[in-house]
């Protein structure tokens, strides 16, 4: 059994050119499943496995308090197994087909208020390269609403700084998106003072560690997590939260969504309505405590 899944992740690996994360991730669903097969229903062969067993796998994992976002993760590593399994003919059925993945409760996002997302960006010490660097960073990111590896994926050669825009690709899509003339300022204050203090190399990329390597989300989420904790901001920051408040301060202060849309980068305009019924309750509350006809 166990051989079938090493021989299933070398495939998606090849043929759907997965990332690193997505294949430890299935693995070790698919580890789970196989060895709560073994122990619990002493079954020892993939083609042995039916729906009613994988539907007590199912079972098992709520049960056991597994978030609802993992066990829809399992089920979609599973299915894909089977359906792999399948067409190399290791089994002769799939007992997947019926496999449904629990509904999940999708929550409001964290957004920050205006007031909250101007102390934070206050907070690097423009004195130093590495916080002129983190303010460059904050701004350029609530400026745009990019996602945080879009950010530092970024190059020198997709800022436009005459024309304060930026070119941004994601997912071979590229797209234009504005800046604003605080954010070029401390874009420029970076690229004059700071950026050759950590960048020693002909390297295009914009954003780098104190090293000079290429800066990681996670070496990006300590940074930003560090500033909101200076800031004495309680709320959960992420770097998604300033991406959150950019497209929802935007639509408050009158954006139309079609271009919140392209900015974002959202192929279906239903995803950015979520900020505009977000501002909707917003506004419904502010009417709500200040209008005096209760």
């Amino acid at each position: 059994m166990e051989e079938a899944i090493q021989k299933f992740i070398r495939y998606f690996h090849k043929n759907k050119k997965s990332s690193a994360n997505t294949e430890v991730s299935y693995k070790r669903d698919l580890d789970k499943l196989m060895q709560y097969l073994q122990e619990e229903l002493h079954i020892t062969s993939w083609d042995q496995v039916t729906a009613t067993n994988l539907n007590s796998y199912m079972l098992y994992l709520e049960n056991s308090n597994y978030a609802s976002s993992s066990v829809s993760r399992s089920v979609a590593s599973i299915r894909s197994f089977y359906q792999y399994m399948l067409k190399k003919e290791i089994v002769s059925q799939n007992p997947s087909d019926e496999l449904k993945p629990p509904k999940i409760e999708k929550k409001a996002p964290e957004i920050m208020t205006v007031e909250e997302v101007t102390l934070l960006l206050k907070q690097p010490d423009k004195t130093t390269p590495k916080g002129i660097r983190d303010s460059a960073m904050l701004e350029l990111l609530y400026a745009t609403g990019m996602r945080v590896s879009e950010l530092i994926g970024l190059r020198v050669s997709d800022i436009n700084m005459q024309m304060s825009y930026l070119t941004c690709v994601d997912r071979k899509k590229e797209r234009i998106i504005p800046f604003s003339a605080t954010a070029k300022k401390a874009l420029s204050l970076y690229l004059e003072k700071s950026r050759k203090i950590f960048v020693h190399d002909e390297s295009d990329v914009l954003f780098t560690n104190v090293s000079g390597k290429s800066m990681s989300r996670q070496g990006f989420w300590k940074v930003l997590k560090g500033y909101a904790a200076e800031a004495g901001i309680k709320a959960d920051i992420t770097p998604h939260t300033l991406r959150h408040s950019f497209a929802t301060h935007m639509l408050q202060n009158g954006a139309d969504l079609k271009s919140l849309q392209e900015m974002l980068g959202h192929s279906d305009i239903s995803t950015t309505q979520m900020y505009l019924n977000m501002s909707i309750t917003k506004i419904r509350d502010v009417y709500n405590k200040a209008h005096p006809r209760k």
